[in-house]
């Protein structure tokens, strides 16, 4: 239920009457999504901080995961906006293949890098509806070191695949130093002292340093699986 706050001065009707007409934009969204990410072909999901600059390693390092991801025959898709996002799409843009960017309307931060395909650039108001996107249409993710909205796209793609809600993709993350304090907590807290989680949930990710080992994981997945979407 939505919760009128005492300077709000509309009234009660008025609120779930905007909440109604709401349903018509998220739908709207949901179908330029579907019909701008259709065709695009196999792609991989590249998550990472937007605040990572040119000169940063992690920057480096995202750009040449996109390019050889493209050199290994797959697209990537980004969150459309700077740092890593950013490095991804220049990979795969300078390495001729398919750059996919999912933007959000934010007021800070994000904006439209210059390296996403005029025809796959894609603009969202809401996160769940972008992150759908993400989880119907890549085939797998490489995620770089980031902050809160990176951990939530890391964490519901292992959800989804966890429930079964969607078809098991590889999930790689990149730079062991920055990822290990979280992976050793989830072995730890979750697995051992709390049994939240099973020992098999474990086998969701892997972790590794290099954009080869990273590119490497995705193709010896897909040795095995089909190239299909996730659901």
């Amino acid at each position: 239920m939505v919760r009128k706050t005492h300077n709000d001065p509309r009234s009660w009707n008025d609120i779930k009457a905007h909440d109604s007409w709401s349903i018509f934009k998220i739908m709207s969204e949901f179908v330029e999504g579907f019909a701008g990410l259709q065709r695009v072909g196999p792609c991989i999901s590249i998550f990472g901080s937007a605040r990572k600059d040119v000169n940063d390693p992690d920057y480096k390092l995202a750009t040449e995961v996109g390019r050889q991801l493209v050199e290994s025959g797959y697209g990537v898709i980004t969150g459309g906006g700077p740092g890593i996002m950013e490095a991804g799409n220049k990979g795969a843009h300078e390495a001729g293949g398919v750059s996919v960017g999912l933007n959000m309307r934010l007021p800070h931060e994000q904006h439209h890098n210059p390296y996403i395909s005029p025809e796959t650039s894609l603009e969202f108001d809401y996160f769940f509806v972008r992150k759908v996107m993400f989880m119907k249409y890549s085939q797998g993710y490489i995620v770089l070191p980031g902050g809160f909205g990176t951990l939530d796209e890391l964490f519901e793609a292992m959800t989804l695949i966890q429930t079964a809600k969607s078809k098991r993709f590889p999930i790689v993350l990149v730079r062991k130093k920055f990822w290990e304090g979280l992976v050793d907590w989830i072995k730890a807290t979750l697995l051992d002292q709390n049994a939240t989680i099973s020992a098999k949930d474990l086998d969701l990710i892997q972790v590794v340093d290099t954009p080869e080992e990273a590119v490497a994981v995705i193709d010896t997945f897909y040795k095995t699986f089909v190239l299909k979407p996730n659901f």
